[in-house]
């Protein structure tokens, strides 16, 4: 009898503590739901965790052990696209926003080029007349000039000859001093068209004022550079005798220099004529020269879809020299201030662009937006956000994720979808993917017992199966004569 008591008391022993344990899962499903309810919000239904087109009246865990997610009153209203998110879940996911303001907006357009001479200020030395030269002052390529300063010592009998003649017509002037006017006037020019040939043929006013004052002609000129630079070319060479019109030196004002930068296509539009550009180089790391946009070249090249613009540069202390390399950025402006996001808000399709907007405390809705001019670290809004709105900058794609979810969800169904449970037959596999059922009676839906055709949320839920196998399958109407089969157990 001792015996048969205490078999008693561990069977009661074992039922209570089964007992408690069903409370304690029923008590932690009841705490799951409860921790994400509303105040005062009905609890309407539970969704499937992955998105399949599936609920539940009563709470339940998924194929993979997942647990169904809880839909409250008013979750489900409105927009099919505004989504909410619980406040511990905005927290764990590290959503952050970012007000929608008013600021100035530029972004540098980046193009590399390189260092030329301006062409303006290139002059070559190419005498007019014929001679030999018989010293060369400036005798190596590179040699920084000075307007004015001696290049080389010509022999040309053309000079000496002017020369001559400008000394007879000024001794004529003195001797017909007494004799009448017209005969004064014709010498007068005589010795007037001596000096402005030596004039014409770039000789210094110097070398012909000293002819004036009564000095001899000179066997040798001076020939002076007629402004000051670099020499880039040179091809005098002492002794040579040289034609009229051959370039001798070839001589280039550097005080301010030329950038021909490449830009791209797409920015060309931006980019407009005075625009301030920061240059730097490679041989001055951490030194920026200052310049301006003075001219758009009106070729594109087809290899590189880059249009050359010239890029102005001041270059007082010499330090840019031709055939550098150079990073230019173009500074290009919205033209005052605009209603800007930043970029990571903007959600990027590449048909469309879309920004996350907090409508209220856990509530996001998506909108389209129309973008305009782009910074570094901001983007223009010409459309779709209002002043003072708060978009998601962080897990916006999540949100996003969430939002085309319910989307998907609400253009499948006008009404939350309910899980309906049936005992049934496979009978064939057709080549579509859809399987032909005999079910028992379904008393959710006052069916009869029938054989009716399945749709199968996915193809793993029939795999295996054959011909002749009993199951007890869930269903869910997913559009009007469509019924999807969302869970399979074999009996």
């Amino acid at each position: 009898m001792k015996n048969l008591t205490i078999i008693v008391l561990l069977a009661l022993a074992g039922l209570l503590g089964y007992w408690f344990g069903g409370q304690h899962e029923n008590v932690g499903a009841g705490e799951t739901a409860s921790v994400a309810a509303p105040a005062g919000k009905k609890l309407l239904y539970y969704r499937n965790p992955m998105g399949l087109p599936d609920t539940s009246p009563v709470p339940k865990k998924d194929s993979m052990g997942m647990d169904y997610l809880p839909v409250y009153e008013g979750e489900d209203e409105g927009d099919d696209s505004s989504v909410k998110i619980s406040t511990a879940k905005v927290q764990k996911l590290g959503v952050r926003t970012e007000t929608v303001s008013r600021r100035d907006l530029s972004r540098p357009i980046r193009a590399v080029g390189r260092v030329e001479v301006d062409e303006r200020r290139i002059f070559t030395v190419a005498p007019k007349f014929e001679g030999w030269i018989e010293r060369l002052h400036v005798n190596t390529t590179g040699q920084p000039v000075g307007k004015g300063q001696p290049l080389f010592e010509v022999y040309s009998p053309e000079l000496v000859s002017a020369q001559r003649e400008y000394q007879v017509a000024a001794r004529g002037v003195a001797a017909l001093s007494n004799a009448g006017p017209e005969a004064q006037a014709s010498i007068r020019q005589v010795a007037e068209a001596s000096l402005a040939r030596l004039a014409n043929w770039d000789i210094s006013t110097e070398q012909i004022a000293a002819l004036k004052a009564g000095n001899e002609p000179r066997r040798n000129l001076s020939f002076r550079s007629p402004v000051g630079g670099v020499v880039l070319d040179k091809k005098a060479v002492q002794g040579m005798r040289f034609m009229p019109g051959e370039a001798l030196f070839q001589i280039a004002d550097l005080a301010s220099v030329w950038v021909l930068a490449e830009v791209f296509e797409r920015d060309l539009a931006a980019v407009k004529l005075g625009q301030a550009v920061e240059v730097s180089l490679d041989a001055y790391p951490g030194k920026t020269f200052i310049g301006k946009v003075s001219y758009l070249y009106p070729t594109l090249n087809a290899q590189t879809r880059t249009v050359p613009v010239r890029i102005e540069l001041p270059n007082p202390e010499g330090l840019l020299r031709p055939a550098m390399y150079a990073n230019a950025e173009i500074k290009v402006g919205a033209g005052g201030t605009a209603l800007v996001v930043p970029i990571s808000a903007v959600i990027d399709s590449g048909t469309s662009q879309r920004i996350i907007v907090q409508k209220d405390e856990g509530r996001f809705e998506p909108r389209e937006v129309k973008l305009g001019l782009r910074s570094d670290d901001y983007v223009e809004v010409k459309e779709g956000v209002a002043e003072g709105e708060q978009v998601v900058v962080s897990a916006n794609f999540l949100i996003d994720s969430e939002s085309n979810l319910k989307a998907a969800l609400g253009g499948m169904k006008e009404k939350p979808s309910v899980s309906h449970h049936a005992m049934g037959t496979l009978d064939s596999i057709e080549s579509d993917g859809s399987v032909m059922i005999t079910h028992e009676p379904v008393a959710s839906l006052n069916w009869p017992k029938m054989t009716m055709a399945f749709v199968p949320a996915n193809a793993a839920l029939v795999a295996g199966l054959k011909p002749g196998t009993a199951m007890h399958f869930e269903f869910v109407e997913r559009k009007p004569g469509e019924w999807v089969i969302t869970k399979i157990e074999k009996h």
